[in-house]
């Protein structure tokens, strides 16, 4: 073939096996068996740059699924990523991440569901496709979570060996995970860190703020919590009231409520948060600046080394959900 500049995978993947047909190239590239500096492509068209040495050709168990964007496996999750070592889902507000007692369903039940057959991706373009064999038999389990009305994006192992490793780099805080979310009140810095201990209460609803002295002579009842914020926009309300400030959070540390109770010691309490914001409390006093269903906090971005490749740094974002991109554009607009 004429080399040029770019051009199909299907090209590529033939200089490099020059004796196959046509035919079993394209099916090789649709099972998944050929990436592109560690991505699989299943488009034999897609026009790419001169992969060299980058390209290869898997075995016929591919290891990994491509999920594209995402793959709906159910109305309020989504799955990103899947290998025998690891899940990445995004999921809606309303739907806790790992099973609890007296409920029914998790985002991890139904992924579980998911690879035992019991539900089929609702994207009509991928409905159809069959997970490999060896995905039959991976069982989720937990790493972290995220709360049941907090959106966005946490990983589940599928392996005892990948959940230990993946649980060692929240210890050593090698986990990277950002969240966007939209407050009361105006940041008096633009950047910063909060840095607080956090003591659960008895019935494990609510974290209390300790101040250092207060944390240590808790012992192991606290724990310190170090979170990272940026201001990215500030909105007035229509009314002349307040403002509403959209901050980007990393966490340091993943305590239960860190971000909620954090951000309402520093004066700058969520949207919708029923139990940190007191005029969700008290909303027969009409305190509150917006009627919104749910605290507004999105984990958007998360960035780990995948637990069976040493040193190979993976990253998913979620983007923000209906709710809130609604949220947005009403307060750019200035309709609240």
């Amino acid at each position: 073939m004429t080399e040029t500049k770019n051009a199909p995978l299907l090209n590529w993947l033939l200089r490099e096996y020059p004796d196959t047909p046509k035919t079993r190239a394209k099916q090789w590239i649709a099972a998944g068996r050929v990436s592109v500096n560690g991505v699989i492509i299943r488009k034999p068209h897609q026009v790419i740059p001169d992969p060299g040495e980058t390209l290869e050709l898997g075995g016929r168990r591919a290891s990994t699924l491509d999920c594209g964007s995402g793959w709906q496996i159910h109305p309020r999750v989504s799955l990103l990523f899947l290998d025998t070592a690891l899940a990445i889902v995004n999921k809606g507000p309303g739907l806790i991440s790992v099973p609890a007692p007296n409920s029914d369903i998790s985002a991890l039940s139904i992924l579980a569901d998911f690879l035992v057959g019991k539900l089929r991706a609702q994207d009509r373009g991928v409905a159809g496709r069959s997970l490999p064999p060896a995905y039959r038999k991976l069982v989720p389990q937990p790493v972290h979570r995220i709360d049941q009305y907090t959106s966005g994006v946490f990983c589940i192992a599928t392996s005892s060996a990948a959940r230990h490793h993946l649980i060692e780099q929240l210890k050593a805080h090698t986990m990277k995970r950002e969240y966007v979310a939209f407050v009361e009140g105006h940041a008096r810095e633009s950047e910063g860190t909060w840095r607080q201990w956090l003591k659960l209460s008895e019935d494990e609803l609510r974290q209390q703020i300790l101040t250092e002295a207060q944390g240590k002579a808790a012992g192991e009842d606290a724990q310190e919590a170090i979170t990272h914020y940026k201001v990215i926009a500030e909105y007035p309300l229509r009314s002349g009231k307040g403002v509403i400030t959209k901050l980007r959070l990393r966490l340091e540390t993943g305590r239960k409520h860190q971000i909620r109770a954090q951000a309402a010691n520093a004066g700058l309490p969520l949207i919708g948060d029923r139990v940190y914001n007191p005029a969700y409390r008290a909303r027969e006093h009409g305190r509150a600046f917006i009627d919104f269903p749910r605290q507004a906090l999105h984990a958007e971005t998360l960035s780990l080394e995948h637990p069976a490749h040493p040193g190979k740094r993976m990253s998913w974002t979620a983007e923000l959900p209906k709710d809130l991109r609604q949220l947005e554009q009403a307060l750019r607009s200035r309709q609240l």
